[in-house]
């Protein structure tokens, strides 16, 4: 099979020829059709990020979407010719989705949405498992409550809102102005974080109670604002990327809840995995009714033209996620 594959890290990736994989037990072989790219893909690519190393040589590529070849022993619910979506590798040691196929452990996949083309499915796993750990299996959103997701336009953020409002919450994000519209069309009330500040918004929008649930998308000075802006007590900050130094001290002077998020846990432990199938079917049940539906970039690219997608990604032009056709 063609895959791409990182032979040292901070080098482009070689498109190559390389054995074609073979489902062991518990696992599943599929045709990749799709591969998200996000910039945690990036770091690994550059060497670093320490919490996902992979092994050299690797082939990398977090998200996938394909159709199912051959299932191993002991698999049971996916036979060939499903369509299914995942994240399941491109750390560690698991092959990623940068290749013609993978064998993949069957706990991490689902069947594929069937409201969805396989590049809007391979935009979701990362994203949308994040948000769904954040927002549901942490801070247990639901109705009637207000949420605020910091950097609503993004990858997470976007996902984060509409999991948000189908669970019945008022949302809010924080966003820059050429970015209101997009966080407007998914139904959150934009707060331009430019020139708004932490204490005004919340004033404005809670009248100085606090948010229920607050999402950080993008960490540092923004956590630190988090922890402002959450409710007295019953208050729950929620990280995707809560790794610095900070002060708690306006946290628990609310007596509030924080909790970290750490996707990639049980693909570098094993422990877990079934609910990481689990989430991806939920992400499928809500694609299919209508209420998530995941942006994109409009560009096309290949496996041949990966670098160029990587730039889009790291130049922070892209329009939506960036998604690679490995089946051209």
């Amino acid at each position: 099979m063609r895959a791409l594959i990182l032979e040292e890290f901070d080098t482009p990736l070689v498109l190559k020829e390389t054995d074609k994989p073979v489902a062991g037990p518990g696992q599943v072989l599929v045709k990749v059709k799709a591969s998200g790219v996000n910039p945690l893909d990036l770091k690994i690519r550059d060497g670093k990020a320490a919490h996902a190393r992979s092994e050299l040589p690797a082939v990398l590529g977090l998200d996938l979407a394909g159709v199912v070849e051959q299932a191993g022993d002991d698999v049971t619910g996916f036979a060939a010719g499903d369509e299914v979506y995942g994240l399941t590798g491109g750390v560690g040691d698991l092959q990623g989705s940068l290749a013609e196929y993978a064998a993949v452990d069957a706990r991490l996949l689902a069947r594929k949405p069937a409201s969805l083309s396989m590049r809007q499915a391979a935009a979701l796993p990362l994203v949308f498992i994040t948000a769904w750990e954040g927002l549901v299996d942490r801070a247990q959103v639901g109705p009637g409550q207000k949420v605020l997701v910091h950097g609503g336009a993004g990858g997470i953020g976007h996902v984060a809102i509409q999991i948000a409002r189908a669970r019945g919450a008022q949302v809010f994000s924080t966003v820059s102005p050429a970015k209101t519209e997009s966080v407007e069309q998914l139904g959150a009330v934009p707060i331009d974080y430019t020139t708004t500040t932490v204490e005004e918004y919340v004033a404005r929008h809670t009248g100085g109670e606090g948010f229920d649930i607050v999402f950080d998308t993008l960490g540092g000075a923004v956590l630190d604002a988090s922890f402002s802006a959450v409710r007295t007590y019953t208050g729950h900050v929620v990280s995707a990327l809560g790794w610095g130094s900070h002060s708690l001290a306006p946290l628990s002077f609310r007596g509030a809840t924080y909790s970290g998020i750490f996707t990639l846990l049980p693909m570098l432990t094993g422990r877990g995995r079934e609910h990481h199938g689990q989430i991806m079917r939920e992400a499928a049940a809500l694609a299919d009714t209508g209420a998530l539906v995941p942006r994109l970039d409009p560009r096309h690219f290949t496996m041949a033209t990966v670098a160029d997608a990587h730039a889009a990604v790291e130049s922070g032009t892209a329009e939506g996620k960036i998604v690679i056709d490995v089946e051209e």
